[in-house]
């Protein structure tokens, strides 16, 4: 799998890094929170520490890290966040935009690393991508222009298709997406049929809309508030209703999508060690740049096309990052 973009000159970081660690407090314990709304999976924590590993840091010796996860409710990440600031904590991992909105409000002198989807500019967490200028950087995600590839990839995959069904949380992210989503819908000519989840609760209505909307296949909006944590249901429907989903991260697609085309969740976590390396070395968040992924991995699930009775051109096999058969 490839990892996000912008990381290639993590090898040379990592080299010129890792002597000045012994520079910093001797016997210090650094203590690096991490907020999420969802619990944060084994290979993400993994790869944040893997991360910390390479630029030198002994995780649980001189480094610390601090988990606490929200569990699926995000009314919990207010008194979460505050927990991490009243143990002063070094620094703060923020994944997922209602964690780095719930440690925003917390503090406004603790370091921010925040890995998100969303436009933070308009969140008004930093000033802009170049120099943050506050508390806040970190990476984002934030391209909806990706969304109207994701619907090319249904008409490539299925090109008698009529009907796309879009699942959404209606969040101002995932609502900036619509235009792009809109714009591939006309230039394909493919209706485009919206449907919204609120909660876990809102599922079944959605997905009982979009059965009888006959949808010819299915592109599930990232929110990690509440579509991730549906990935599995979402899934399962799609096989038991013959339907082909579409995701936006790699791990979507090992979950039982189809197919998920985006920046690597996993490389955002890897990478999210390189910011606390330079912040707990001195760096202030605000002049440090906010990075944007610049490659993108296509994951196919053979499984789930097995599954549905479909076979994948090999054109689009031979142009995929992970094939999970």
């Amino acid at each position: 799998m490839r990892l996000i973009g912008l990381a290639g000159a993590l090898t040379l970081s990592l080299a010129l890094a890792a002597p000045t660690v012994a520079a910093q407090e001797q016997g210090k314990v650094y203590r690096v929170g991490r907020l999420s709304v969802a619990a944060v999976g084994s290979a993400s924590t993994e790869a944040l520490r893997l991360g910390l590993r390479e630029l030198g840091w002994t995780v649980d010796q001189n480094l610390r890290i601090e988990i606490r996860s929200a569990e699926g409710d995000a009314k919990r990440l207010p008194a979460l966040a505050g927990d991490l600031v009243g143990m002063n904590v070094d620094v703060i991992v923020a994944v997922g935009s209602d964690s780095v909105e719930a440690a925003f409000r917390a503090t406004k002198s603790i370091p921010i690393v925040m890995a998100v989807g969303t436009d933070p500019e308009r969140r008004g967490w930093i000033k802009s991508l170049a120099r943050p200028g506050g508390n806040v950087t970190g990476l984002i995600g934030f391209m909806p222009e990706m969304a109207g590839k994701r619907i090319e990839f249904v008409k490539e995959l299925f090109p008698k298709a009529r009907r796309v069904g879009v699942m959404t949380d209606v969040s101002p992210g995932n609502r900036v997406e619509f235009e792009h989503v809109e714009a591939a819908g006309r230039t394909l000519s493919l209706e485009i049929q919206y449907v919204e989840v609120k909660s876990a609760e809102g599922l079944d209505p959605a997905l009982t809309s979009l059965r009888n909307a006959s949808v010819d296949a299915l592109y599930v909006q990232s929110s990690a508030r509440v579509l991730d944590p549906l990935r599995s249901r979402i899934a399962a429907y799609g096989i038991s209703a013959r339907l082909p989903v579409i995701g936006s991260i790699p791990f979507d697609a090992e979950s039982g999508y189809l197919l998920s085309y985006g920046a690597s969740a996993v490389g955002w976590h890897h990478r999210s060690a390189y910011f606390v390396d330079k912040i707990l070395k001195g760096a202030k968040p605000a002049d440090l740049p906010v990075e944007q992924p610049t490659k993108f991995e296509l994951a196919i699930n053979l499984k789930t096309a097995k599954a549905l009775g479909l076979t994948i051109p090999q054109s689009l096999l031979l142009r995929a990052d992970q094939v999970i058969e």
